[in-house]
């Protein structure tokens, strides 16, 4: 993985997964090793987000390395009309390494082509969050002590929800079966169905949460995005469609465990944060080790 840039979960092969997931629990057994003394890492957000810009600022912190960068693409020279492609060589003169969001689908992918140094995708638009999958992917593993046939539930905005159409590729490797659960005008895209067709890997649809998720081991919520939304009156429609419930966890599997990649909104009361099953904020926690994990296998420490 040395010198690699990892744009889409599918840049990463079944075997890097779980060499990630290795390092990562070494993280967390010991979570502040000095393997990025001397090191400048750029933290370039284009678009607004709390979780996984602090995520990457405290593995970096952690790992002893330094950050440049901005959090907002109106305080940087994006305001005066720079191009991304001038952003990006002009900053790869003052890092190793460049992590990105973006609100554009494939920005991430052209960086990686111009840059002379390693890109992380931090999320592009609609199409990819592959850190976001990888902590993913090590919670399910910490929470199933298994990846493999695992029956997994993704809830709420299939359409424009970047997480769970990165968790969809990766757990195509490990025989999931998949269920999922949204309503009409935010059904998973035809392009993700047809890969699962593809591969032969089973898939469900569904629009009722409570018939669906009995035989779950994985349940995935996620938020309505209403930033994806160019109409609000659409937005309102679909907002509230499904809104899981405490009450709704008794006929649940007892190893059963709640994902969200957060913020949440309202698909989450809040009477579920108590119930053992809840693991969301674990989750993001976990997201500290998997980005110190990918950070410095990119970079050759580990």
């Amino acid at each position: 993985m040395k010198n690699k840039s990892l744009i889409s979960i599918t840049d990463y092969s079944k075997a890097e997964y779980l060499r990630l997931i290795e390092i990562a629990e070494e993280f967390e057994q010991n979570p502040k090793q000095q393997l990025l003394e001397g090191v400048v890492i750029a933290s370039l957000f284009f678009e607004p987000s709390t979780r996984t810009r602090l995520s990457f600022e405290s593995a970096i912190n952690r790992l002893g390395g330094k950050i440049v960068g901005f959090t907002d693409a109106a305080s940087s020279s994006v305001k005066k009309g720079e191009s991304l492609k001038d952003t990006i060589l002009t900053v790869s003169n003052y890092s190793d390494l460049i992590v990105m969001r973006h609100p554009l689908e494939g920005s991430s992918r052209f960086a990686s082509e111009i840059a002379p140094v390693p890109v992380v995708n931090a999320g592009d638009g609609a199409n990819q969050h592959p850190t976001q999958c990888m902590l993913d992917l090590y919670s399910i593993k910490k929470t199933q002590n298994t990846l493999d046939n695992l029956n997994v539930a993704l809830v709420g905005d299939l359409k424009y929800g970047r997480t769970v159409h990165s968790l969809m590729m990766a757990m195509s490797n490990f025989n999931a079966t998949f269920n999922f659960i949204s309503p009409d005008e935010l059904s998973m895209p035809d392009t993700y169905k047809n890969y699962l067709d593809d591969q032969g890997i089973p898939y469900y649809e569904h629009d009722n949460l409570e018939e669906a998720i009995p035989h779950a081991d994985i349940i995935y919520m996620t938020r309505v995005q209403r930033e994806r939304f160019s109409d609000p009156i659409e937005y309102e429609k679909v907002k509230n469609s499904y809104v899981l419930r405490n009450s709704m966890l008794d006929q649940t599997k007892d190893n059963m465990r709640i994902l969200h990649p957060l913020p949440r909104v309202n698909e989450i009361h809040e009477d579920v944060d108590s119930n053992p099953k809840a693991y969301y904020f674990q989750q993001a926690l976990n997201g500290v080790y998997m980005r110190q994990a990918i950070i410095s296998s990119i970079l050759g420490l580990k």
